[in-house]
Formats: C-alpha cells, structure tokens, sequence
C-alpha cells in the first residue's frame, strides 16, 4: 500500500475538504492501494481504543472511511464486526477491492448525515476526522455558521440514533474542546477528553449513551 501524503492532494480551498466532489476526484485519481490518516494510526490509538472497546465482538460504525487503514488495522487485531461508510462510491469500491479477504467487513456508500440504518444498533460509533472535514468553513470559527451548525448537528443526531444505549461514541479530532463540545453536547451523553501528542495536540472525545432518545 502507498501512503497519500504529498500536496498534490491538498486543496487550494480547504472548503472543499467538506465537498463530495472533492472526494470523488481525488479518489478517482488514487487506486486502490492508496492510503490516507487523519491524525493517529491505529498503533498510535489501539490503547484507548482497546480500553473503550473492550468487546472484540462489538458492532462497530466507521463514519467517513475514506482509504483510511483503520477499520483493516482494527480487523486484524480481532474486531471483525465492523461497518465502513464513506459518501464516495469511488472510494468504498477500492476499499471493497483492497479488503476482499477481510469478508466479515461491510462497505456502504451512505451520507453521515443520513444514516440507513435501524435505530440503536450499534455498540460504537467512531468518527476520525470525518466532522472536521465536515467543518470546513470560511466563517468564523468562534462563531460558526447555521449552515455549519445544523450540518454538524445533523451527523450528531443519526450518531445518537444508531447508537445503543451503553454504547459509545468516539471522535478523533484536532478540534479543540472549546470548539467542539457544544456541537457534541446531548443530555443522553457526558463528554470526556483525553489530550493526544506533544508539540500539536490532539483530542479523543468519548461519550457514552447513558439513556434512549427515542
């Protein structure tokens, strides 16, 4: 596998970090072996994951994929049951391709926003960087557009919806907390923060559904 990492990759207007478009033309111009992290690999994040997800056995949701080697690094450490989305066809069929022998592992084309799947059915929910992109935006981060706001809100209902009672929502993020948790607030939830790296920081929110919303 090849690591996407060069500037040609990145571009000119970060806003469109938050586009289908951009996914689309930049995955169509990447084959199947190519890979992209956000942040941490899994190596760097297995101990809190492993503390988190004590179950290997748990109904995992992986928001916004992309060709990111996670969901196939955390198959090989014994969580089969994991379901991958990304609103890019290009890029779940290359994923589809790239882990043929991985056969316990679903792929779905589907919008975070809008998630097909039956209310409380997942154990967890992690989200690496998928809100951030989501996030993109010219305004001003200390106060953020409506557009923005009901755009986060939307991932964060469906994340509430599709969670089970007990389960657990994970967010890897460069976002810091005051800038993110009053998106993340709900009154099913508490938020905690874990502070990830040395010279440039990252964050690992944990919120765990403690009652129904439905």
């Amino acid at each position: 596998m090849v690591a996407s990492t060069s500037l040609d990759v990145v571009p000119d207007d970060p806003t469109a970090y938050k586009t289908k478009e951009y996914w689309e033309e930049r995955y169509q111009n990447e084959d199947a072996e190519t890979t992209f992290d956000w942040f941490k690999t899994y190596d760097e994040l297995k101990p809190l994951l492993r503390e988190q997800i004590p179950d290997k056995n748990a109904s995992i949701l992986m928001l916004g994929c992309g060709n990111s080697t996670l969901g196939e690094d955390m198959y090989k450490d014994g969580y089969k049951n994991i379901t991958n989305i990304d609103y890019s066809k290009t890029v779940i069929d290359h994923m589809k391709e790239r882990c043929a022998d991985m056969p316990e592992m679903q792929w779905l084309e589907m919008d975070i926003r809008d998630l097909k799947f039956d209310n409380e059915s997942f154990d967890v929910v992690i989200d690496k960087g998928t809100m951030d992109a989501l996030m993109c935006d010219r305004g001003d981060v200390w106060d953020p557009s409506e557009e923005l706001i009901a755009e986060v809100k939307a991932e964060v209902d469906e994340v509430v919806r599709v969670t089970k009672v007990g389960g657990t929502f994970l967010y890897i993020t460069f976002g810091q907390p005051h800038f993110r948790k009053r998106h993340l607030q709900r009154d099913c939830w508490e938020i905690k923060i874990k502070t990830l790296g040395e010279a440039f920081h990252y964050f690992f929110y944990t919120m765990k559904k403690e009652k129904s919303t439905l």
